[in-house]
């Protein structure tokens, strides 16, 4: 199922960073997904984690790391970690990552998955992001934002990128940011069902 997920939903859809392919080949998605829903774990669409969260389908994540450029030594933030799946990939590709969580049960998860030792799990409001390991080279948010808040941005550092999910107008674009000195934008390259995260609403406008 696993070659499957890597040759019909990942090398068609410009999955072709050799890297995040090696990677999304080897690291038992089954083992970051409930019991009852491993034999999902490999079909394209979102997967239920428990709590209202789900874990993002296969062709987002390898979209996302595809053009993020991780480096080997980049250090990483990521946002959403949820049970870990996206952290033990990441886990291979860069040199540290700080995986992130608001959700205690579901980092209890990922502290129990066996992550690679490069992996530092860590519970805090998402939003906020995790200032105390900052500046980061990469942050990865797996998941659904209507905003990216200045609070991960300025925890970027000079040169560094931020791949999200950005809902507009009701859909969910996959978009790559760069930081370039006082300057941050991002560019939306793909559409695709993302899983939503709690903590980035838009502020409503004003209407008379």
């Amino acid at each position: 199922m696993r070659l499957a997920m890597v040759s019909n939903q990942l090398r068609t859809t410009a999955v072709n960073d050799v890297r995040v392919v090696d990677a999304m080949r080897a690291v038992p998605r089954e083992d970051y997904v409930p019991a009852d829903r491993a034999a999902v774990a490999y079909v394209d669409t979102l997967v239920p984690l428990g709590g209202g969260r789900l874990l993002n389908s296969p062709m987002a994540t390898g979209r996302l790391l595809t053009e993020i450029e991780a480096q080997p030594g980049d250090r990483a933030l990521i946002i959403g970690a949820a049970t870990g799946y996206s952290a033990a990939l990441l886990a291979g590709l860069v040199a540290e990552v700080v995986a992130l969580d608001e959700d205690a049960a579901l980092t209890a998860k990922a502290r129990a998955a066996g992550l690679p030792a490069n992996v530092t799990v860590v519970d805090g409001p998402l939003a906020d992001g995790w200032a105390a390991g900052a500046p980061y080279d990469l942050v990865f948010i797996d998941g659904a934002i209507e905003q990216v808040p200045q609070t991960l941005i300025d925890q970027l550092a000079d040169g560094g990128r931020l791949a999200a999910a950005v809902i507009e107008r009701g859909v969910s674009r996959l978009s790559i940011g760069r930081k370039a000195g006082g300057g941050f934008g991002m560019i939306a390259f793909a559409d695709a069902e993302a899983a939503p995260l709690p903590g980035f609403a838009r502020p409503a406008a004003f209407t008379f």
